[in-house]
C-alpha cells in the first residue's frame, strides 16, 4: 500500500512540474507584462464579478447532487449541500489530486453528519456520472456553434474525436453500474477487509444498491441533468462578463464555445492537477479562432484560477475545521463548522 501511495504522490509531483513549465512557457511567450495589463484592466470589481457569477452555478450544481442523491435516501439540507459543494471544488482545483478527490471529500464529510457512507458515495458518484455527461451535451453545444461561427478545422476535427472517445467512456460507465461492476467492487472490498482485518470497510456494504438507485427515478436524473446543464450555460455568461472588465465584449454564443471548450481541454487534462497549463493553452487555441488575443484568452483563464483561490482557500481551512472537530452526526455542515 504504502507502495502504491509514494507512486501515486510522484505522479502527482511529475504532473504538477509538468504542467507548471507549460503554464510558464506560455505566460513567457505571449508577454508577462501584457497579460498582467489585461488582468489589472479588470480590476477588483472584475474579479469580484467574476466570483459572483460563479455562485449560481454552485447553487446549480448543488441542486443537481441534491436531486440525483435524494433516491438513494439522502436528506440532506440544501445548505449542507452547498457547503460541501463549496469544498468539493476547493479540493479539485486547488490540492495535488487528480480532478475527483473532492467526491470522496464531500462523502466523508457526509458521513460525519449521519450519512450512512455507501449512501454518501453512491450519490456522489452518481452526480460526478451526471454531471460528465451534461458535459458532454454542453461540449456538443459548444462545437456546434463554433463550427457554425468558423467552420471546420483542425480544433474541431481534434475536439469531435476527443468527444467521441468520451462519451464512449461514459457509456461504458453507465453500462458497468447497470451490469453489476460495483458490486463486484464491492464485495471484493467487503472481503478483503475480512481478510486483512480493516473494519471500515463494512461501512461500504450497500454501495451497488445505494448507487443503482440514484438512477431508478427519471425524474431525479432529468431534474439533475437539467441543473447541472444550467451551471455550465452559466459558466458562459462568467466568460462574457471576464471579457467584458478586459474591455472585449463578445457574444453569449462566443462565451458558450470558449466556456464548452476551455472546459473540456480542462477536463483533458484531468491527471494534471488543477490541469495546470491545459487549461491555458485550451483557452489560447480557443479564443484565436474567434478572435480574441492570447493575452487575453491568458487573462480569462488566470482571473477564473483567481476566482478558484479567493473562493477555494476558505474552503479548505473550514475543512480542516471540519476534520479536526469532527461535527456531530446531526449538526449542519454550516452549524458545524462555526
Amino acid at each position: 500500500m504504502s507502495k502504491v501511495v509514494a507512486r501515486l504522490r510522484l505522479g502527482a509531483l511529475v504532473g504538477t512540474l509538468a504542467g507548471l513549465a507549460l503554464a510558464v512557457w506560455l505566460l513567457h511567450s505571449y508577454g508577462i507584462a501584457r497579460i498582467a495589463g489585461v488582468l489589472a484592466r479588470a480590476g477588483g470589481l472584475g474579479v469580484l464579478a467574476v466570483i459572483a457569477m460563479h455562485l449560481p452555478q454552485m447553487l446549480c450544481s448543488t441542486l443537481g447532487w441534491q436531486a440525483i442523491a435524494a433516491p438513494a435516501g439522502s436528506r440532506t439540507p440544501l445548505r449542507t449541500l452547498l457547503w460541501l459543494r463549496w469544498i468539493r471544488e476547493a479540493v479539485n482545483n486547488l490540492l495535488p489530486l487528480a480532478q475527483v478527490g473532492g467526491e470522496f471529500v464531500a462523502a466523508r464529510l457526509l458521513q460525519q453528519r449521519g450519512v450512512q457512507l455507501a449512501q454518501a458515495i453512491g450519490g456522489a458518484i452518481a452526480d460526478l456520472m451526471t454531471e460528465m455527461a451534461t458535459q458532454v451535451v454542453f461540449t456538443v453545444v459548444g462545437l456546434w456553434l463554433l463550427v457554425q461561427a468558423t467552420g471546420h478545422s483542425t480544433l474541431s476535427s481534434a475536439a469531435s474525436h476527443g468527444l467521441l472517445l468520451a462519451a464512449f467512456g461514459i457509456a461504458v460507465a453507465f453500462a458497468l453500474v447497470r451490469l453489476g461492476a460495483v458490486k463486484l467492487v464491492e464485495k471484493a472490498a467487503l472481503r478483503m477487509g475480512t481478510s486483512f482485518g480493516w473494519p471500515a470497510t463494512a461501512q461500504i456494504s450497500g454501495l451497488h444498491a445505494a448507487l443503482t438507485c440514484c438512477f431508478r427515478s427519471p425524474g431525479a436524473v432529468s431534474a439533475s441533468a437539467l441543473w447541472h446543464l444550467a451551471s455550465w450555460f452559466l459558466g458562459g455568461a462568467e466568460v462574457c462578463v471576464a471579457l467584458h472588465f478586459f474591455g472585449h465584449d463578445t457574444s453569449f454564443t462566443s462565451g458558450l464555445i470558449i466556456e464548452s471548450l476551455g472546459q473540456a481541454s480542462k477536463s483533458a487534462g484531468f491527471a494534471i492537477p488543477g490541469a495546470l497549463g491545459v487549461q491555458e493553452g485550451g483557452y489560447v487555441v480557443v479564443c484565436h479562432l474567434l478572435g480574441v488575443q492570447a493575452d487575453t484568452a491568458l487573462a480569462l483563464s488566470l482571473i477564473k484560477r483567481l476566482r478558484e483561490m479567493v473562493l477555494g482557500i476558505p474552503a479548505l481551512l473550514l475543512w480542516h475545521r471540519a476534520e479536526g472537530r469532527g461535527a456531530p452526526a446531526h449538526t449542519p455542515l454550516s452549524e458545524g463548522l462555526r
